[in-house]
């Protein structure tokens, strides 16, 4: 296990946060059972690892009103991730690193969402009080242009939170996905992810001070994560040729994607709160390390 710390509780519970939610977009469209919850809502309802970063990242955030805000994303969305950032306050706006993503996270908004390069990030000098850029620089070459733009966008004093898997390949499960053929590759990453110090390391070298540390999805958590992925890249995410997912693809991440899991999501569905409750075991491990981490970096 991770042996980090954090500075809030590890969020462990998947249960929901209870916050009052925002309308949908007109053209959200409706939940992949034919019910008229958007499909993108009742994939983050009926996920483990999501909810606990969000969970984590809104208390390491802490009060949001009147905070011009920043969530920068890397394909691995559909719009669950803004739209319960939106309901919980602050004023935001949202930038994607994957075009082909935009539509669907608009469409579930009902708000514009900025197309960016990691280098070039559409926003005026000193713009936010704080960014948030979640799982995105493990699928970089070079992570330097993309530090420098998210410092260009901060104000003095102004906040980062940034979330990346662990880095630490000793990890037990670490070890475990690459015997099983889940590398970084079949994820869509260039690395397998960051450690604390790493990140600390990256901030620092575009001038930030690193504040605060923090992570999610424990032993028990990853474990489920892990068989969904391994099940859908193996099996429920082939063509009927037998073609592998796309790189990246390692679940269901579109309305699309839960029609062709078929009668296995509705499965899942039923059997969630178990599932949940299997993830709650994650309370018994020590420590408050995980096998996906966070920081929080200060512009001076």
């Amino acid at each position: 296990m991770s042996s980090g710390f954090d500075t809030a509780e590890l969020p462990t519970d998947p249960s929901p946060s209870g916050e009052a939610e925002p309308r949908a977009g007109a053209g959200s469209g409706s939940g992949a059972d034919g019910g008229g919850r958007p499909w993108a809502l009742e994939l983050f309802d009926h996920g483990l690892k999501k909810r606990q970063k969000v969970e984590l990242l809104l208390r390491m955030a802490g009060n949001l009103e009147g905070v011009r805000a920043l969530l920068v994303t890397g394909g691995d969305n559909p719009g669950a991730l803004n739209w319960h950032f939106r309901a919980a306050g602050g004023q935001w706006r949202w930038a994607e690193l994957e075009h082909d993503r935009i539509p669907a996270i608009e469409a579930l908004l009902g708000e514009r969402v900025e197309h960016a390069a990691p280098d070039r990030l559409p926003f005026e000098d000193a713009a936010f009080d704080l960014v948030v850029v979640i799982d995105v620089h493990e699928h970089l070459d070079a992570v330097e242009p993309l530090n420098r733009e998210l410092v260009r966008l901060l104000r003095p004093g102004g906040r980062l939170l940034v979330t990346t898997p662990s880095g630490n390949t000793r990890l037990p499960l670490a070890r475990l996905k690459r015997l099983l053929g889940m590398t970084p590759e079949v994820y869509g990453h260039r690395v397998q992810g960051y450690t604390h110090g790493e990140l600390e390391a990256m901030a620092r070298a575009v001038g930030l001070e690193p504040v605060a540390r923090g992570a999610y999805a424990r032993f028990f958590t990853e474990s489920i994560e892990l068989a969904i992925n391994l099940a859908w890249v193996k099996v429920l995410g082939r063509s009927p040729e037998g073609k592998a997912p796309k790189e990246g693809e390692i679940a269901p991440s579109d309305a699309a994607g839960l029609r062709k899991a078929g009668g296995a999501w509705g499965l899942y569905r039923r059997v969630f709160p178990l599932i949940r409750l299997v993830a709650s075991l994650d309370r018994l491990i020590p420590g408050r390390g995980g096998y996906a981490v966070a920081i929080e970096a200060r512009k001076p």
